[in-house]
């Protein structure tokens, strides 16, 4: 299992190294005998490998949740298809069966009356599924943070997922059960159990509660990647399989993964940081059903969501909610209609859907795999820059698609559109690093409404141009993705603009800090660092090593213009004041969100210059 942030803040956490590190080589204690500073131990594959194991927790049964879903998603299109041609339009045996088989050269008109119908009910079907889960997710957020579990909010939507599909397989069996039936069927169990939204509200606030600041958006990253394994692997299988084994098949397939990702996580998922409740007097107490619903901790969850706080923290939190609206809106619109445009534009098969999907989220696992690898790991490139690649991907690929004449002018569209999976990630890992830990469920829940009013909004949107546009322009509704998508870029530029600000700032006032303390920097510069930039961080250290570094420099010139006695004096002077300074970087507890210190060499070089200058 993961540890938790508990567990990492009984050893020197990563800030803290870096701090230290970054001033140690001008120190004489880090320096070992042959003059090069002391070597990181390396782990070996067997340990990297153990170590791997050991942190994984909900990466399983978030796969086993996403692969049923995708897996019978293209049957449940199909089924409904079906139920409309078959029943509701009785079409008969003749007509639904050339339909099937994609032979719609005589029966272009019967075609069209089906995937209207189907359309139409998409669009109440998916407010269905989503009305629910915006009233039950907030009061999941307040519920979990209050009682420090997060373990319900995973498994049971698991367990309205898997009876969905027993009644998909009960449609299947009354053979004259109309298209409505099966829809509610598909609809109404899951979102009862608070659906996607609160899965995934669970499983970002579970891996927040174990994971530090610094590795939040790798681990986020792997959650993605296990999304995005799960999407193709489900989406490959899913158009074979429904050929070979038919209806039955695959919904028993489905419910099959959604059985084991719920005993996994009943029994090998643990619950993060687990803290002791208060005690209640006996005549006070709450019954579950009240607890669950207390009005009062829904308003709590948006007073704390949208207090005031440092760094405009109100503003961004409502910044981060259009960038929610606007990246997941259009992919939940997308989803209700991008089978039935290709099924009309190419007359494309279930088989031959689901390979273009599984290509589709193959190149989309690529870039979502560098952006998170080495964009973000390893160049350390600020979230919102990587939300900026993401939202441009996003607006360029809708371009292609809609005006796309031929097969293959889909795959150089997935192609175009390979990092806009990274949009969520960059969103995601902000959003858990603007409040503290207490508050993660709560401001997940919010999130969470957001992301469920989504497809309330926009997926009758989509259907209804679809259903209009489908004799003049089928792919219209991939432009309305790229225009909705658009204010995304603007938001995360704003805070990247805003980062940077922020990192100047606590830059300066480190260089500034001329009286009281150790060695000129006080406690509460250091602390007034803190509040600039949301953690106590690598800044000041860069800032005493450029000082450290100017003096030394200053000491330089001291031997050739002076005498060598005054110098020895000076250095001994300079090596004290360092090393009490790196004693006070050395408090420090966390790095700042996609630090970059190629981003503060020019900063660097202006405050060497100036202690230069003192000197």
């Amino acid at each position: 299992m993961g540890h938790s942030a508990a567990d990492t803040s009984a050893t020197s956490p990563v800030g803290t190294n870096l701090a230290v590190a970054t001033i140690a080589p001008i120190t004489a204690k880090s320096v070992e005998a042959n003059g090069n500073p002391p070597k990181k131990p390396t782990l070996t594959w067997r340990e990297k490998l153990q170590k791997v194991i050991n942190n994984i927790t909900v990466e399983p049964i978030l796969a086993a949740y996403i692969m049923p879903s995708v897996l019978s998603g293209l049957a449940t299109q199909n089924l409904n298809l079906e139920k409309a041609c078959r029943v509701n339009m009785d079409y008969g045996e003749v007509v639904c069966d050339a339909l099937t088989r994609r032979d719609t050269a005589n029966y272009t008109l019967e075609e069209e009356t089906v995937q209207q119908m189907v359309a139409r009910m998409a669009a109440w079907k998916t407010v269905i599924q989503s009305m629910f889960p915006c009233l039950l997710i907030l009061f999941w957020g307040s519920w979990s943070d209050r009682h420090h579990r997060r373990k319900p909010c995973i498994l049971i939507p698991i367990i309205g997922e898997f009876l969905g599909t027993v009644g998909l397989i009960l449609c299947v069996y009354f053979e004259r059960t109309p298209m409505e039936v099966a829809a509610l069927t598909e609809a109404i169990f899951p979102s009862l159990s608070g659906g996607w939204f609160t899965m995934l509200m669970g499983v970002f606030s579970y891996i927040a509660d174990i994971t530090t600041e610094e590795e939040r958006t790798l681990r986020i990253g792997i959650l993605n990647v296990c999304f995005s394994v799960g999407v193709p692997i489900g989406m490959a299988f899913s158009g074979v399989l429904l050929k070979k084994i038919g209806f039955y098949g695959v919904f028993s397939i489905s419910a099959t993964l959604y059985l084991f990702s719920f005993l996994y996580g009943l029994f090998f998922l643990a619950e993060p940081r687990a803290k002791p409740e208060k005690s209640v007097p006996k005549g006070e107490r709450k019954s579950l059903l009240a607890d669950f619903f207390d009005k009062d901790h829904v308003v709590e969850t948006f007073r704390v969501a949208f207090k005031r706080g440092e760094n405009q923290r109100r503003q961004r939190v409502i910044m981060l909610m259009v960038v929610v609206m606007v990246v997941i809106g259009p992919m939940h619109g997308e989803m209700a209609v991008t089978y039935l445009f290709t099924r009309f534009r190419f007359n494309w098969s279930e088989v031959e859907f689901s390979v273009f999907s599984t290509y589709a989220m193959v190149t989309g696992l690529v870039g979502v795999l560098f952006c998170v690898g080495i964009l973000s790991h390893k160049l350390k490139i600020d979230d919102a820059l990587v939300g900026v690649i993401s939202s441009m991907s996003k607006i360029l690929s809708g371009f292609v698609y809609a005006f796309a004449t031929v097969p293959w002018h889909m795959y150089v569209g997935a192609i175009v559109e390979i990092f806009n999976g990274t949009a969520f990630i960059a969103m995601r890992s902000i959003a858990t690093k603007l409040v503290r830990k207490d508050e993660l469920g709560k401001v997940n829940s919010l999130f969470g409404v957001a992301e469920a009013l989504m497809p309330m909004v926009f997926a009758p949107m989509y259907t209804t141009l679809y259903a209009a546009t489908l004799k003049v322009l089928p792919g219209a509704f991939y432009l309305l993705g790229g225009a909705l998508t658009a204010p995304a870029v603007f938001i995360f530029l704003w805070m990247y603009n805003f980062q940077c600000k922020q990192r100047r700032k606590a830059i300066a006032q480190a260089a500034d800090s001329e009286t009281g303390g150790v060695g000129g920097v006080t406690k509460a510069d250091c602390l007034d660092a803190k509040d600039a930039n949301g953690n106590i961080n690598a800044i000041e250290a860069i800032a005493l090593a450029s000082e450290a570094k100017g003096q030394l420099n200053g000491i330089v010139t001291n031997v050739i213009h002076e005498n060598l006695e005054q110098a020895e004096h000076a250095a001994e002077c300079v090596q004290r004041d360092t090393e009490a300074r790196a004693a006070v970087v050395a408090q420090a507890h966390t790095l700042p969100n996609g630090m970059d210190n190629k981003a503060f060499e020019s900063d660097e070089g202006e405050l060497r210059q100036r202690q230069q200058t003192k000197v």
